[in-house]
């Protein structure tokens, strides 16, 4: 009898989380199902992790979410950006702050001092006030477009995604994504003037601007093409061609900043360049190169003819494009999907492939819209479990830090 109890009183709680009218309590419920279990592994990480550059064995929680580019946004928030670029014994810019945007770091720096904590808790606090934000913000975004059931599995998918360690340690992603996510419903919504400020932020953020641009750009474009089926008002055009260009403008801010207190135009990209250099030496930046550089690259690293990876990379870029034609993406909707497809050119364009490229797909995260679609609980089931072992595989592989580590998370 007691037993009996127990389950019909935790079937009642349950349906009551899972009410349509609650869904708010549904996404926070699974958003702390996924933090135990990605804290777990990490902790579980953190218990074997030997000495390294940025911390002694067996370090607490808070200092081995500060590892990494975490190293990079402490020094940031205590001492800001470098006047003169470092250079390197062949008079190269070498690795430097101007690589990460300031928002992140100055809003870390702002808790710090509110709180008197120290930049490795402040920092996860962020993150994880951040990530919540954007898991709540996503089943809005998901529900514009997908059923209840299918939005939340979406939020389940994003908060269990084999890269979500990333949303509560010392980097900027959480908060990227929480203004990216705001930025995607208040376009859907139709709300162009709203995007302003999101807009400002997101831009320095992380690198945003020129793809929600291009996206904006693209928007703006397909409106006016079915003005007739739905109405685009003066207004809103004025609005949504003002948005764009504000993106745009924002897309080379982080560029200009660094410029004015250089004294380098290209000190940003030169920056940029510093981290590739170790796989394929100096050079200049030019749009759609560095994938097939990459090709060539990482054909050698594995006895491969370059021209097999060329093949596989533009048959892999046809399909992934062909595919937001179909029926599983269509239910993602237009503006989705645009900036899926920006986000992608933006990729393609002017970041080389290696480990970090996963972390760099996470602003794909409508597509998890695609994958939340069947109904199937043991499909469900198992994609969720997929998720968490790809949880510790990536941790594994990127975060984890075994000797000399050449796959950077």
């Amino acid at each position: 009898m007691a037993d009996s109890s127990l389950v019909s009183a935790a079937r009642r709680a349950t349906a009551a989380i899972l009410a349509p009218e609650r869904w708010w309590l549904a996404v926070i419920a699974i958003f702390v199902a996924s933090r135990v279990v990605t804290t777990s592994l990490l902790l579980w990480f953190a218990s074997i992790q030997g000495q390294n550059a940025w911390t002694g064995p067996r370090p607490d929680y808070f200092s081995f979410a500060k590892i990494w580019d975490g190293h990079w946004y402490f020094i940031i928030s205590l001492a800001g950006y470098p006047s003169e670029l470092p250079l390197t014994e062949a008079g190269e810019v070498g690795e430097n702050a101007w690589a990460f945007m300031p928002a992140y770091p100055a809003l870390v720096r702002v808790v710090m001092t509110l709180t008197t904590l120290d930049f490795a808790v402040a920092g996860v606090l962020v993150s994880v006030a951040c990530s919540l934000g954007a898991a709540l913000m996503l089943y809005r975004v998901m529900h514009l477009v997908l059923p209840a059931g299918s939005a939340l599995f979406a939020v389940a998918i994003f908060c269990f995604a084999p890269l979500s360690a990333i949303l509560q340690v010392s980097y900027a992603e959480s908060m990227y994504l929480f203004l990216l996510i705001l930025a995607l419903f208040w376009l859907m919504k139709r709300q162009y003037w709203m995007l302003l400020p999101v807009i400002a932020v997101m831009s320095v953020t992380r690198p945003s601007g020129l793809a929600f641009a291009l996206a904006l750009g693209l928007h703006v474009v397909y409106r006016w093409w079915i003005r007739r089926r739905e109405e685009f008002p003066l207004r809103e055009r004025v609005a949504a061609i003002a948005a764009t260009l504000f993106s745009l403008m924002m897309g080379f801010a982080w560029l200009l900043i660094a410029a004015a207190v250089t004294g380098s135009l290209t000190a940003y990209t030169d920056t940029e360049l510093a981290w590739r250099a170790s796989y394929i030496g100096y050079g200049e930046l030019i749009p759609f190169t560095a994938w097939f550089q990459g090709a060539e690259f990482w054909a050698g690293w594995w006895h491969l003819p370059p021209w097999l990876l060329i093949v596989l990379l533009v048959a892999a870029v046809i399909a992934f494009f062909a595919f937001l034609l179909t029926k599983p993406a269509r239910h993602l909707g237009v503006d989705l999907r645009l900036w899926v497809a920006s986000y992608a050119l933006y990729l393609l364009a002017v970041f080389f492939p290696q480990s970090s490229t996963f972390r760099l797909l996470m602003p794909l995260f409508p597509l998890a819209g695609v994958l939340a679609l069947p109904q199937s609980r043991w499909y469900r089931a198992v994609l969720l479990a997929a998720c968490v072992a790809g949880q510790w595989a990536w941790i594994h592989l990127a975060w984890w830090v075994d000797g000399y580590d050449w796959t950077p998370p």
